[in-house]
């Protein structure tokens, strides 16, 4: 298997390939969904993806990059671009470490896209904070548990090397 070298860390090419394209899911899913993935209520099909990194530890940079390019090709205003990436990225490294606790893990994303992105939609648009990030949480919520947990369970019987709380 090809490794690229980075100091003492090795990274595989199947590790860039899975990598990259969980990115482009992600990027896709949101992109084809963006009537409902940048609404009022945010309902981002694409963060059902958010609960990979329980089983996938390669899917913690490709969701932040399928985030960072969606973003970027709606046109989402830079802060949302920037800061909604990085929570994107924070989630996904937390959800990893409660990857033993799968409810826990899709709280993760939850938290914090909802202070986060709440946060940035409530100063760009000049709306009260926790009402906005009240609604940004829920469609989070609802994407993470309905969708996402269901996803996780069914991959893992895939990854067995990772187990996952039921």
């Amino acid at each position: 298997m090809a490794t690229i070298n980075t100091n003492d860390n090795k990274i595989s090419l199947s590790f860039i390939v899975t990598a990259g394209v969980i990115a482009a899911i992600y990027a896709a899913l949101t992109i084809l969904l963006a009537p409902i993935s940048f609404s009022a209520v945010q309902f981002r099909v694409s963060e059902a993806l958010t609960l990979l990194p329980v089983i996938l530890p390669q899917s913690i940079p490709g969701l932040a990059i399928g985030c960072l390019l969606s973003n970027l090709i709606v046109g989402a205003p830079w802060q949302d671009v920037v800061f909604g990436s990085l929570a994107t990225l924070l989630a996904a490294f937390a959800t990893r470490q409660f990857k033993h606790h799968i409810w826990l893990a899709a709280f993760m994303p939850v938290f914090f896209n909802g202070l986060i992105v709440g946060a940035v939609l409530s100063w760009l648009y000049a709306l009260p904070f926790w009402a906005t990030a009240g609604t940004v949480a829920m469609g989070e919520a609802a994407v993470c548990y309905m969708l996402g947990i269901p996803l996780i369970q069914m991959l893992k019987k895939h990854f067995k090397d990772e187990k996952v709380e039921k």
